[in-house]
């Protein structure tokens, strides 16, 4: 790093501006790119932030692709400044130091390290195979879904955690509609659920890891609606990483629209949010 670099106005942009630009582009188009050390990153993570530590930026730049815009943060917005003048030193025409850092940032949050919930997939599935862990993770979630409805005291709770299984089962469904219209010699739908791999839901994690996760009020609808966008922001997180992993031209792209309707299903539970707040005031 050239000293004078330290010194190169860095472009900078604050947590509504990033929101906005991680909302607006679609998953690929945008790299989020969060420099902090593992322990960091694995406490609290921008959903889909790509991990390399300041340290090792410089090394690692081709893992980067310099055609895109990237926002870059750390904790407070230090180690991302020098980061970000370190992207444009090399060819980076739009990297943007999050002002205020991860301690600024007011959306969802991933947790978990690199590693966190790809153990699902072995790296050496097809298409086909990732459209069946893709079709158990949605129906590991409805499950639970399911199983809090049951246990939900307060009818209005009850009635919103029948409505977030009624969204997954639609989530099914357009995952076995891809996997009917890609499949060589496709299987019936019940043969397809069949293989389905039990125990997991959406973000890669057990029910037992997200009960442990949270402390949920069970008669709370914003509670559960908070609970919700968690878990959704944990799969987009865990689809953005997979498709990083995997580099393949059918799978990526895959993995990449799942990424983007998790984007969308986060957007209509704040709507939720917002009715049940208007409801409640």
């Amino acid at each position: 790093m050239r000293w004078k670099q330290l010194f190169l106005p860095a472009q900078t942009i604050d947590t509504e501006q990033a929101a906005k630009m991680m909302e607006q582009s679609g998953s690929g188009e945008l790299e989020i790119l969060d420099v902090r050390q593992p322990r960091e990153y694995e406490q609290g993570h921008l959903p889909g932030a790509k991990l390399i530590p300041l340290p090792e930026l410089e090394k690692r730049l081709s893992e980067l692709d310099a055609d895109k815009p990237h926002i870059v943060y750390c904790a407070s917005g230090g180690r991302s400044r020098v980061a970000a003048q370190t992207l444009a030193d090399h060819g980076f025409g739009r990297a943007y130091n999050l002002k205020g850092g991860f301690k600024a940032w007011q959306g969802r949050a991933a947790v978990g390290s690199e590693e966190t919930g790809m153990h699902v997939f072995s790296g050496e599935e097809t298409l086909e195979d990732i459209l069946v862990i893709a079709y158990s993770l949605e129906q590991g979630l409805q499950d639970f879904y399911g199983l809090m409805a049951e246990r939900a005291g307060e009818e209005k709770a009850k009635e919103l955690f029948e409505l977030l299984a009624e969204i997954e089962d639609k989530h099914k469904d357009r995952i076995f509609e891809e996997y009917s219209s890609s499949a060589s010699s496709p299987l019936d739908r019940d043969e397809f659920e069949n293989q389905a791999v039990a125990g997991f839901m959406e973000g890669g994690m057990t029910t037992e890891e997200y009960f442990h996760h949270f402390q949920l009020d069970m008669d709370s609808r914003p509670d559960i609606l908070d609970m919700a966008m968690t878990i959704e922001a944990q799969a987009l997180d865990l689809y953005r990483r997979a498709a990083d992993r995997f580099q393949d031209k059918e799978i990526t792209p895959f993995f990449l629209r799942l990424s983007d309707e998790e984007k969308e299903h986060l957007r209509r539970l704040g709507q939720f949010m917002e009715e049940i707040a208007g409801d409640e005031a």
